[in-house]
């Protein structure tokens, strides 16, 4: 046995069979049967994962800064804190703040320990005649004006689902490689431009994911 070949089968152990056997599949749908091929695959499913982070860290800070905007302008500095805003939670996402908050007493310092699905959480229905009708447009300026606020805010959740999937994914080391990442990109884009073109203009100066995207082994 090869040199390569007994490299191959190491790293194969290490990184377990049956995890690699998504990349094996794939590759030998397309006649590339050869472990190497699918380490390659492999590789670059790690490579675009790390070059998403950038942008979905952009994401959720823009988001989430969004939300809190619009929550500090109907229940003050404190919202985290407010029972009024609480009782209009769903159960799991009341546990979620409670949990978050903990001991901290700067609603600064609850924003990052919130979860990604509870910032998504704020764009159900139960929360339009509340918050969006009249602060959505404000906090997320950059929409279709002739859209209704139901109709953006259903489309921002829609957005943010498919961005959630992403991120837990890339955070679960899990394959992504079947995923139309382009569009994930794209979205995500969109998702910081509806606040503030500036900043996705900076964030795409800066990103490496339509670099490494043709990088993909073939085919």
């Amino acid at each position: 046995m090869s040199t390569l070949t007994l490299t191959v089968e190491a790293i194969r152990k290490t990184l377990s069979p049956p995890r690699l056997a998504t990349y094996e599949t794939a590759m030998s749908q397309h006649g590339r049967s050869d472990p190497q091929a699918a380490l390659a695959l492999y590789a670059w499913n790690a490579e675009i994962s790390g070059t998403l982070l950038f942008p979905l860290h952009v994401c959720e800070v823009t988001i989430r800064n969004a939300v809190a905007e619009a929550l500090e302008a109907i229940y003050g500095e404190r919202w985290p804190w407010n029972e009024a805003f609480a009782r209009t939670l769903k159960p799991i996402s009341r546990a979620g703040l409670e949990r978050s908050r903990g001991n901290l007493t700067l609603t600064s310092k609850v924003i990052p320990e919130l979860k990604f699905s509870f910032w998504q959480q704020m764009f159900t229905r139960r929360h339009d005649e509340r918050l969006w009708n009249g602060y959505l447009r404000q906090v997320l300026p950059n929409h279709d004006p002739q859209s209704t606020i139901s109709t953006l805010r259903e489309q921002i959740y829609a957005d943010l689902e498919q961005i959630r999937t992403l991120r837990n994914r890339i955070a679960h080391h899990e394959p992504i490689f079947k995923r139309n990442l382009l569009q994930d990109y794209l979205i995500i884009r969109q998702s910081i431009d509806r606040r503030c073109p500036f900043t996705a203009e900076w964030m795409e100066r800066n990103q490496r994911v339509t670099a490494v995207l043709p990088l993909r082994p073939a085919p």
